[in-house]
């Protein structure tokens, strides 16, 4: 399985480019934490578990290539999304 090797994140985008030379675009909305931080907190992503997984240690949010290769948004349900969010402010 190929790793991550650099994360960009635009207003609305996602995009990952991995070791095998893919690059994986999903939409920002997918990953509401993301989507509801500021830009400073999306640059502080660091690569996790050896290259599987990509880590926004501010947010608390992990996400695992296998899951975006499979196309699979977020599970947060909504209620802990509400709460980190109220956390927030």
């Amino acid at each position: 399985m190929p790793i991550a090797t650099n994360v960009d994140i635009s207003d609305d985008k996602l995009t990952v480019e991995l070791s095998d030379g893919r690059t994986l675009a999903v939409p920002l909305s997918w990953f509401p934490r993301l989507l509801h931080s500021s830009q400073t907190e999306r640059q502080n992503w660091e690569v996790f578990g050896d290259g599987y997984a990509i880590e926004w240690p501010d947010l608390d949010e992990h996400i695992g290539l296998e899951d975006l290769l499979a196309g699979r948004p977020s599970s947060e349900s909504q209620r802990s999304l509400e709460r980190w969010l109220a956390a927030r402010h």
